[in-house]
């Protein structure tokens, strides 16, 4: 499983927008300066963000885009899901699939684990949380 650029980007754009909320709007133009991406790969972020409603769009000269919701209530395993289709590392058996033995075994034992970690990963953390200060974002060795 590798994450694409939509997904690094739409996470990105996102993150930008939670940073600067304390204005009305943020301007497309600002987000790719600030964040190094192309405008026009952003808009096509921009597009299934908005009509999942993750973000608003404003009209106008002044215009831009906001969060619909807070940061904390913005989950990133949903945006990354949105943008990438599901998180798994292999696709599941399909119902009238046999399995060998070892199949089954590596199945249950590797890349199911691996499928719990990445949802658990991803599951837990919500754009708040990736702010640095963020109580989710501390790391300690």
């Amino acid at each position: 499983m590798k994450i694409s650029t939509r997904g690094r980007y739409g996470i990105r754009l996102l993150l930008d927008l939670a940073e600067h909320c304390a204005g009305p709007h943020v301007s497309l133009a600002s987000i790719a300066e600030r964040q190094n991406i192309s405008v026009r790969y952003l808009e096509q972020v921009v597009i299934i963000l908005r009509r999942s409603g993750y973000i608003r769009s404003i009209k106008g000269t002044s215009g831009g885009y906001t969060l619909t919701r807070p940061p904390e209530e913005i989950i990133i395993g949903d945006v990354l899901r949105l943008l990438e289709g599901d998180m798994l590392v292999i696709d599941p058996p399909r119902p009238q699939t046999q399995e060998t033995l070892l199949q089954r075994c590596l199945r249950l034992m590797v890349y199911e684990r691996l499928n719990n970690r990445i949802a658990e990963a991803i599951d837990n953390k919500t754009l708040a949380s990736l702010f640095p200060g963020s109580q989710s974002a501390m790391y300690y060795i």
